[in-house]
This record gives structure tokens, C-alpha cells and sequence, in this order.
């Protein structure tokens, strides 16, 4: 080991890091220059191949940083109705998908949740045009036949007259939901879930199995779907209509099948499901601990949001949150497994999350001051205003595509052909 820090080397030069020849770059690893590189001689400036080299190297930005600020701006969409800052978000969410959101297949579900919440959009207002809406309008855009319901189903009509507050109050509600579900396909085509299972503490491990597994299945069929239709459209075949899709969903079936059963036997060789021997005494304070944790959050919860419950609210809440975490650390003492390169937790992380939350929380209290600009009215019909400051608070959202890395660069000659 005297002979490897000698040459400039942390750990023996035999690292496996694909180095450039001689290019005199330090890495985290071990190793300068590769296999046989010199280090780099003190006061010389580095190359711009050497600096590239290093980029690569650093280590990439936490995934839970990611969530939690994609779910802050959700919480943000939660606290308005106004279209002008949900299409803000909206925009912010897509242009930091845009700039860092990697090169992996998991990342291209994105466009596949932009379609859901287009589809949200066409559903809720077809509903509110077939079903009726309880806002009265004046503005009366078609009068569609009426069907008689019976004295049960009063409230709920078929048909009758469409209005044009019906249809915007509609278009605002729905609006929202599809602002939720964009900021959430924003944290999956940011987040790396392999990477995100790893951080999650031991007493989540299993649930978060399940719960990555789920996330990660839609990306993988979406990807398997484009790959075969690329390998039909070269083989000369038909992959629209009703017989391409039935002729492609076979092949993806049988995918998504094999690698269910590899997922499996990966699973049981890891030890997946076994437990550590505890004390009962630990189990039942576990068991305490995590149930008498969710009942204070649902109750500091409960007292923050109604009026009579402000005295109460807050500390009941910080206690249930504290003894959850007690119980989840408890909890973690029968699952053994261990970290390998645990992701660091650095200011970057701290940055990403920090604008989330101040955007959630900003968005919130813009809401209790000036409710009239965050919702506004239908009846009668007006166009939004964009208030300013709740605008600029949304562009605090903006701040990971400043501190964050680019992503890396696709190397044409690893990428799979069809």
C-alpha cells in the first residue's frame, strides 16, 4: 500500500475505473490516469479533458432529494386553482425534466404521465358536460337531450344545458390533478429507484421493494413496446391498429413475465424476506411506537387544519412524527442487510429540496392572504390574474437546473440495438 499512495494512488491502482491514458486526474477510487498513469504535476492547470473526466466522477445528486421536491411542488398545485401558476409549475417541472433528467429507460416515463394528465383533463370534462355541474351559469354553450333519473338519483342528471362556468370550473379542478400527477412523473424521470431503495431505511426495505417495483413497471413496458414496434417498422410490418398492438402485447407479456421470475430468483438469492431474531419486548415497542406515531401525525394533522385544533396541533404532531422514527429505527433491527456506497446526502441535495419546500410553503401562504388570487371565480365568468409574487415563488422551483450537473452524455457504442 506505501507503494501505491507513493505513486500518487489512495487505493491499489487496480480499480476497474475506465481512466483515459495519462490523463492525471485523481479519482475518488483510486488510481491516476487509469492503469499506469502519472500523476498530475503540482501548479500546472487542468485540461479541459481532465476536468470532463472528473465531472464524471463526482458523485450524483441524492434521489430523495428529487421526490421531495417534485412533492413540494404537488403540495404547491394542491393550493390553487388559478391555470396561469398551475401552467407555471408545470413549466418549471418540465424544464428541469428537460435539462437533467438522465439517459436510462426509466426516465422516459415522463411523457407517458403527461398523457395521463391530458387524459384527466378530457375525463373530468366530459363528466362535467354529461353529469351536469352544481355552478349555475348564464352562458349556455348546447343544450343536450335531458334523461329522466329517478327520485333517488336527485342531484345527478344526463344531459341538459352546458355552460361555460360548468366547463371552466371543471377545467380548473381538473387542471390541478393533472399538475399533481405531472410534478410526480417529474420525480420519476429524475429519481434513479434502485438508488432511491437503497436509501430507504431498514424497517421500509420490503414495502419499498413492492412500491419500486411498481414504479419501475410502467417505464420498463413502455420501453419494451417501443423497442418492438422500432423492430416491426424494419422488418417492413405493420405496428398500428388493432392487430399490431395484439401482435406486440404478446411479446411484451412474455417479457414482462421472464423478467418477473428473474426479479424473483434475484430477490431470494439476495435473502429477500429473512429476519433477524429480536426480543419481544423490541417488537411490541415497535409495534407501539409505529402505531402511537401515525395516530399523533393523523391527529397534529387534523388539529393543524381546523381552527379549534391550533393550540394542539403542532406538538401533537412533532411527537407522533418522533416516535415513528423511533419505530422505524426499532423496525430496522430485523432486516439484514447493509449499504454498499450509500449515496451522500450533500448541499446540492439540500439546495433541490430547500426550493421545493420554499415554493409549497410560499404557494401556501399566499393562499390564506389572498385566497381571491390563487382560486378564482367562475361565477362571474372572468379571466385569471397572475399575482407576482406567488409567480415568482413558483421560479424558486427552477433552482435545481442551476445546481445540479448535467446529465451525462449517451455514448453511441453502448447504446442497444433493435
Amino acid at each position: 500500500m506505501a507503494s501505491f499512495r507513493s505513486r500518487g494512488h489512495d487505493s491499489p491502482p487496480n480499480c476497474g475505473q475506465s481512466c483515459p491514458p495519462n490523463c492525471g486526474q485523481s479519482c475518488r477510487w483510486g488510481g491516476t490516469g487509469g492503469r499506469g498513469g502519472t500523476p498530475q504535476t503540482p501548479g500546472r492547470a487542468t485540461p479541459p479533458a481532465q476536468r470532463q473526466h472528473w465531472h464524471r466522477h463526482r458523485p450524483p445528486l441524492h434521489p430523495g432529494a428529487w421526490w421531495l421536491w417534485a412533492l413540494s411542488l404537488g403540495t404547491a398545485a394542491t393550493r390553487t386553482t388559478n391555470p396561469l401558476l398551475l401552467a407555471l409549475l408545470i413549466t418549471v417541472s418540465a424544464y428541469v425534466v428537460a435539462t437533467r433528467r438522465p439517459h436510462a429507460p426509466w426516465s422516459r416515463s415522463y411523457g407517458a404521465f403527461v398523457k395521463l394528465a391530458l387524459a384527466v383533463l378530457l375525463v373530468r370534462l366530459a363528466f362535467a358536460v354529461l353529469l351536469g355541474s352544481p355552478i349555475p351559469g348564464t352562458h349556455v354553450l348546447v343544450h343536450l337531450p335531458e334523461v329522466p333519473l329517478p327520485h333517488w338519483a336527485q342531484g345527478i342528471r344526463l344531459g341538459g344545458k352546458v355552460t361555460a362556468e360548468a366547463l371552466v370550473f371543471a377545467l380548473y379542478d381538473a387542471l390541478r390533478l393533472a399538475t399533481l400527477l405531472i410534478c410526480v412523473g417529474a420525480a420519476n424521470a429524475l429519481a434513479n429507484p434502485s438508488r432511491l431503495l437503497k436509501s430507504l431505511p431498514g424497517a421500509l426495505y420490503e414495502l419499498g421493494v413492492a412500491v419500486v417495483v411498481a414504479l419501475t413497471f410502467a417505464p420498463h413496458l413502455i420501453a419494451d413496446v417501443q423497442r418492438l414496434r422500432a423492430a416491426r417498422r424494419l422488418r417492413g410490418r405493420h405496428d398500428n391498429g388493432v392487430r399490431g398492438l395484439l401482435q406486440v402485447g404478446l411479446p411484451v407479456l412474455e417479457g414482462a413475465l421472464e423478467r418477473s421470475v428473474a426479479l424473483a430468483a434475484a430477490m431470494d438469492a439476495r435473502g429477500y424476506g429473512r429476519t433477524a431474531a429480536v426480543p419481544p419486548a423490541v417488537r411490541r415497542a415497535t409495534a407501539a411506537l409505529t402505531l402511537g406515531g401515525l395516530l399523533g401525525v393523523c391527529a397534529g394533522t387534523y388539529g393543524l387544519l381546523t381552527a379549534e385544533g391550533g393550540a394542539y396541533g403542532l406538538p401533537v404532531l412533532l411527537a407522533g412524527v418522533a416516535a415513528a422514527l423511533g419505530g422505524l429505527w426499532l423496525g430496522g433491527r430485523r432486516t439484514l442487510r447493509t449499504r454498499y456506497r450509500p449515496d451522500p446526502w450533500g448541499a446540492r441535495a439540500w439546495l433541490v429540496t430547500a426550493s421545493g419546500v420554499a415554493v409549497a410553503a410560499l404557494l401556501t401562504l399566499a393562499a390564506s392572504r389572498d385566497p381571491a388570487a390563487l382560486h378564482p371565480g367562475v361565477v362571474p365568468l372572468v379571466a385569471p390574474a397572475l399575482p407576482l409574487w406567488p409567480a415568482a415563488a413558483v421560479l424558486i422551483g427552477l433552482l435545481p437546473a442551476l445546481v445540479t450537473p448535467a446529465p451525462e452524455p449517451t455514448d453511441p457504442r453502448k447504446e442497444p440495438t433493435t
